[in-house]
């Protein structure tokens, strides 16, 4: 089930996108964010547990962002090899078909 601000792609290829509106929260985001405090009577959420469960999910995401990242440079790298292959194969075509 999609969040309300997402939609399936129309292509069906299982993506999902956002509304150019949405920011993805970051670590720093998390951490920083604070509830109202409980009124008297104490009643409503522990913030100290609020707070606990806050820095986990920073931690969390943290690492998401650092995997993410070394994805797309693992994935940079890997097109940076194809296209110096490809390059050097058609150099090499180009060659053969000039020797005829």
């Amino acid at each position: 089930m999609n969040a309300p601000n997402q939609r399936s792609t129309a292509a069906g290829s299982g993506a999902t996108y956002r509304s150019a509106a949405y920011t993805s929260l970051l670590p720093w985001q998390v951490r920083e964010r604070r509830f109202a405090p409980v009124g008297f009577g104490r009643r409503g959420l522990n913030p100290d547990d609020v707070y606990a469960f806050l820095d986990r999910v920073a931690v969390d995401m943290a690492a998401i962002y650092a995997a993410l990242a070394e994805s797309r440079r693992e994935t940079a790298r890997i097109k940076a090899r194809l296209h110096r292959w490809q390059t050097d194969q058609a150099r090499a075509r180009n060659e053969r078909g000039q020797a005829r």
